[in-house]
């Protein structure tokens, strides 16, 4: 293990389709090879030791864009974003899922649907990807979109982000406080939830709230959260409480740790100090209440700002080199880091 790229990083979310499609038809390719921009492209991966993970397709909320200055003033509630149009929704969506077979087109990316194509992709060097839609806006309340998605390649859904949906209620950003806010599912998240369970399609509820979270479970799925925190060590809504943590490692789930500032530091705020600390205390606490195999990365790179030490997928070795650091022994760096989700998804996929 060389500290710098190995163990490789399979991570639970990130942005880089949103950010690439943003730029317009004709210009991913070349930003996805190399780029001064963003958090992810290929250069950066192979220097940072990055072998793909989970894809998000988002529809970013209409109109003026999410205003990042509210995380600087603690305590803070701001309130869910409308909800957006199905028909919009599925536009942007199919857009980005476009971006994503262009570059597998290119031979820049594999698409996985099994474990198989993951360790395959990995064993060539290609970026592994799994397609996620964050926010099921896309999908109509009858689960029509739902066949042509998983055509194109779908095999992990969030029913909601931080707006409600036909599916369900997600929280705000909201500080302090935990995510025990509103309802839940509704019947046609419920329906969607099963038919994501039969299919085998993830059901990331990183963005649900706490009782979105508790149906989930209900309805027998294992219960993963892409991209979230310990609401012990930053008490802020979009984060687990320890409740929440035990379920994920009850029911075989997964936690994936979210490198968003706001959602390390223990104050709430997005500011840069302390949060890579702040991210190796969420490791430790996480570890200890889901199990050291029910925890991994979900680093919401190209979706928040990032601690400088984790600027961009380049520097994941100072990740590798902090866990060493607090003792972790090379066993668990590797789980951690890309072990445990794909022995995740080679349970769910292959346990049908």
């Amino acid at each position: 293990m060389d500290g710098l790229t190995q163990p490789p990083v399979f991570d639970g979310h990130n942005d880089a389709l949103l950010r690439l499609w943003s730029l317009g038809r004709g210009n991913e390719v070349a930003a996805f090879k190399a780029t001064d921009k963003g958090h992810i492209d290929l250069t950066r991966a192979a220097k940072g030791g990055f072998a793909g993970g989970f894809f998000a397709m988002f529809v970013p909320p209409m109109g003026r864009g999410f205003d990042m200055s509210i995380f600087g003033k603690p305590p803070y509630d701001v309130p869910l974003p409308k909800e957006i149009s199905q028909d919009i929704a599925l536009r942007i969506v199919v857009e980005q899922a476009g971006v994503l077979h262009r570059l597998v087109d290119q031979g820049l990316a594999a698409l996985c649907t099994s474990s198989a194509d993951i360790d395959a992709a990995i064993e060539a060097g290609r970026m592994a990807v799994v397609l996620h839609v964050e926010g099921a806006e896309a999908i109509d309340a009858d689960l029509k979109a739902l066949d042509g998605l998983y055509a194109m390649g779908l095999r992990s859904i969030g029913p909601v982000w931080s707006r409600p949906t036909v599916f369900g209620h997600g929280v705000p950003f909201r500080y302090p406080s935990d995510g025990d806010i509103g309802p839940g599912l509704t019947e046609a998240g419920k329906a969607l939830v099963a038919e994501c369970l039969a299919r085998r399609i993830v059901v990331d509820t990183s963005h649900l709230n706490v009782k979105g979270f508790n149906d989930v479970g209900e309805i027998g799925a294992p219960l993963v959260a892409t991209h979230s925190n310990a609401h012990a060590i930053s008490p802020g809504a979009r984060n687990l409480t320890d409740t929440q943590l035990k379920m994920i490692g009850e029911t075989g789930g997964m936690v994936g740790l979210n490198f968003g500032t706001m959602f390390l530091r223990r104050d709430g705020k997005a500011g840069k100090e302390g949060a890579f600390e702040a991210a190796l205390d969420h490791l430790d606490h996480m570890i200890a209440v889901a199990g050291e195999d029910h925890v991994g990365l979900g680093s919401d790179y190209d979706g928040a700002p990032m601690p400088p030490e984790l600027a961009s997928v380049a520097d994941l070795g100072n990740l590798r080199k902090g866990m060493a650091d607090r003792g972790y022994g090379a066993e668990l760096i590797a789980k951690i880091c890309h072990e445990n989700w794909r022995a995740f998804l080679r349970r769910y996929w292959e346990n049908r």
